[in-house]
């Protein structure tokens, strides 16, 4: 393993050779929903699973290592991210139908894999379409979407752990839950297997229509944001709780509770990371103080902060 370097010497000499691709003092902000963040010290896209698996291996174990997806439920803290981020490219991507089963690099969109469903006429996969992310980061977070959750369909994913090595997990072993699975943050998932049912293709496609619909309707998906920022606490709903209090439109900087959707906040006008974290962590005390429900975050916040400091909420 590689760890002959002294640890004050630049972050990417430390690393072992690659085919696929790292950059140095890569920022994430463009990877981001929300437009936001800070670099990673290194960003790595590796060429396949070989090349991830071999990274890992030869990367000291001092070294964090994260994976992002399409980051469509994560903030990135202003300060960046310590370590290598992980970014899955096109030979994560793969999806290929095979009867009832629907096999998905991990690095696959969950909208790319509800489309190919579609075309092979396999239902039960349409809610993916309302999950803006990818198909690894679903199945991290047990991510659900219009009465479905990803365990409903999940029969077994691959991921490779922080040594390098291959763990094969079946779902009925992933210990799922609201929004949570027994996966690691150190733990990447490479492949999945789905499974469906046979349907008809002009209904599966008139349902994701609506799922399309609906989400245009109620969200605010023309505007820079992380997607539902809280968890639904037992037996409520957090936008409820969150209206009730009274934050909806609620402002830190450039950053908003929104009007369409107060589960969600958005980036209206060049905001900071911080600008995002002090605003939500203000609907907290809001909600707390009115109706005594701690609201935990369903975002993933990563990496450092700023030192710059934190804004000023207003309504």
């Amino acid at each position: 393993m590689k760890s002959a370097e002294p640890l004050n010497s630049p972050l990417i000499e430390r690393l072992p050779a690659v085919r696929g691709r790292l950059d140095s003092n890569e920022s994430l902000s463009r990877f981001t929903w929300f437009k936001v963040g800070g670099p990673a010290d290194v960003l790595f896209r590796p060429a396949d699973v070989d090349d991830l698996s071999a990274f890992l291996v030869g990367c000291p174990l001092d070294v964090p290592v994260m994976v992002m997806g399409n980051a469509s439920n994560m903030l990135v803290r202003d300060g960046g991210v310590r370590g290598v981020v992980i970014r899955l490219g096109r030979a994560f991507q793969t999806i290929r139908m095979a009867g009832e089963f629907v096999h998905a690099g991990g690095g696959s969109a969950d909208l790319s894999i509800a489309r190919a469903a579609r075309d092979a006429g396999l239902a039960g996969l349409e809610f993916l379409a309302g999950i803006p992310g990818t198909i690894g980061g679903a199945v991290f977070m047990n991510a659900g979407a219009y009465g479905h959750e990803l365990k409903d369909v999940l029969v077994y994913s691959r991921a490779i752990r922080r040594d390098g090595t291959l763990a094969d997990l079946p779902a009925s072993e992933m210990a799922f839950d609201y929004r949570r699975s027994s996966l690691s943050a150190g733990e990447i998932v490479i492949d999945v297997t789905l499974k469906g049912a046979p349907g008809e293709v002009d209904a599966i496609r008139e349902r994701m229509m609506y799922i399309r619909a609906a989400r245009e309707k109620s969200q605010p998906v023309r505007t820079p944001t992380g997607g539902s920022t809280f968890k639904n606490p037992a037996g409520g709903y957090a936008w409820e709780l969150i209206d009730a209090a009274g934050c909806r439109g609620l402002r830190s900087g450039g950053a908003m509770v929104s009007e369409q959707h107060c589960n969600f906040l958005v980036n209206t006008d060049g905001a900071t990371a911080a600008d995002l974290e002090t605003l939500g962590e203000e609907v907290c005390r809001r909600v707390m103080a009115y109706a005594g429900v701690q609201l935990e975050w369903e975002i993933r916040r990563v990496g450092e902060p700023a030192d710059s400091g934190l804004s000023e909420v207003t309504v």
